[in-house]
């Protein structure tokens, strides 16, 4: 695993690197406004079945894809309400149609990170651990089986991020499936102006 520090927000050269790493069919270990994840590109499905490979857990149970905008979740055949448009970026998840199916999407709250999605196209994304197995706060919690398997990672310290709020938008109305952030969660019920639904 090829490592770049960061102090703070990667720079353009940083950003350029992991794009061209990830187009090239890669998979990057990458701080988010969240948790650490494993990135690959979306459409590339080699490196998507290489991170279901290092996840240890069944290709056919889909990963959440993150993009720079809810227009470029369009362009890759996703079906965005618009009042999604208000509401990204910011720590939530949703469930939207794709196709006869249907993906876990969401726009991260990191300007950088973006601008490297605007580069890199959508990105799967995932939790960095094994399956079944916590979460990682630091890259050098990442067992040394899986860092030698990904190709390059940006190491910003420690990440101690909130889940996302994952909110299904496929029914007649929003469900919450997973409340995050109370304060958000809050904001979210006032600006869709229903009362979102737990299941």
């Amino acid at each position: 695993m090829r490592r770049r520090r960061v102090d703070g927000e990667p720079d353009d050269e940083a950003i350029a690197d992991v794009a061209a790493v990830l187009l090239g069919g890669g998979v990057a270990l990458l701080p988010t406004d969240t948790i650490y994840g494993l990135h690959a590109v979306a459409g590339d499905a080699e490196a998507v079945a290489r991170v279901a490979e290092l996840k240890g857990r069944d290709e056919g149970k889909p990963f959440v894809v993150i993009a720079a905008s809810a227009g470029q979740l369009r362009a890759f055949g996703v079906d965005v309400p618009e009042a999604l448009e208000s509401l990204w970026p910011a720590p939530l998840t949703a469930v939207l149609r794709h196709g006869a199916g249907t993906v876990a999407a969401r726009v991260p709250d990191l300007a950088w990170l973006r601008r490297l999605l605007e580069q890199s196209g959508p990105l799967v994304s995932t939790s960095a651990n094994r399956s079944g197995e916590p979460a990682i706060s630091t890259v050098d919690e990442l067992p040394r089986d899986l860092a030698d398997r990904i190709d390059i990672a940006l190491d910003g310290g420690t990440i101690e991020g909130e889940p996302s709020t994952v909110v299904d938008f496929t029914g007649d109305q929003p469900r919450v499936l997973r409340e995050g952030d109370p304060l958000f969660a809050q904001n979210l019920r006032k600006t869709l102006r229903i009362s979102l639904c737990k299941t």
